[in-house]
């Protein structure tokens, strides 16, 4: 199959970024990649503007370096609160994961953030506080400081309740007849028949 050379104009995953000259598919140039404006042929005038999308894209680099930096800065400085639902004994139902975390993020503090960016050995399953990797740019890695907190109300405990008057001050029979009962008397033994 022939392939041709041709620049990028746009970021391609899996194939590069802005102003990278590749080598593609004949036909996946010709079906997709031009008629998209996603690159443009490998021609003399063409190398010339490839300076202009090298600076572009440098340019654009450079103020996302800086804009993650802000952010990671601003994160380690916020604590994101979760409420979740426990059941009685105190367990979650459910996790907590990234794209959990990402909602929130976004919900409380207008931080729209891509969930793949939060990195999560595994989904948070208790209560308490916890300290997020954030894999915020290449260079650029952060914390956020995380409480799960549960919003069901814990259920109330039982106070004993307190007798009026005092147990040595009552004789066993009038505490016996205080709850309704009689005082009972032992029984004689029959005697054993012998065989």
């Amino acid at each position: 199959m022939p392939k041709v050379e041709v620049i990028l104009t746009k970021h391609i995953v899996g194939l590069g970024g802005e102003s990278d000259q590749v080598r593609v598919a004949a036909g996946y140039a010709r079906n997709y990649l031009l008629p998209q404006g996603f690159a443009v042929p490998l021609t003399g005038a063409n190398k010339r503007r490839l300076e202009a999308l090298k600076q572009r894209r440098a340019e654009r680099e450079a103020q996302e370096l800086n804009s993650m930096t802000e952010l990671a800065a601003s994160l380690s400085k916020l604590v994101l609160t979760i409420k979740v639902k426990t059941g009685d004994d105190g367990k979650m139902f459910g996790s907590v994961t990234s794209g959990t975390i990402a909602e929130e993020l976004k919900h409380q503090f207008d931080v729209a953030l891509d969930k793949k960016k939060v990195h999560l050995e595994k989904p948070i399953r208790g209560l308490g506080e916890f300290e997020i990797d954030m894999h915020l740019h290449p260079d650029v890695k952060g914390r956020l400081k995380l409480r799960v907190e549960s919003s069901t109300p814990p259920p109330p405990v039982a106070q004993p309740e307190v007798a009026a008057k005092p147990a040595a001050e009552t004789s066993k029979a009038e505490a016996g007849k205080a709850e309704g009962k009689r005082e009972r008397k032992p029984r004689p033994r029959k005697p054993e028949a012998k065989e």
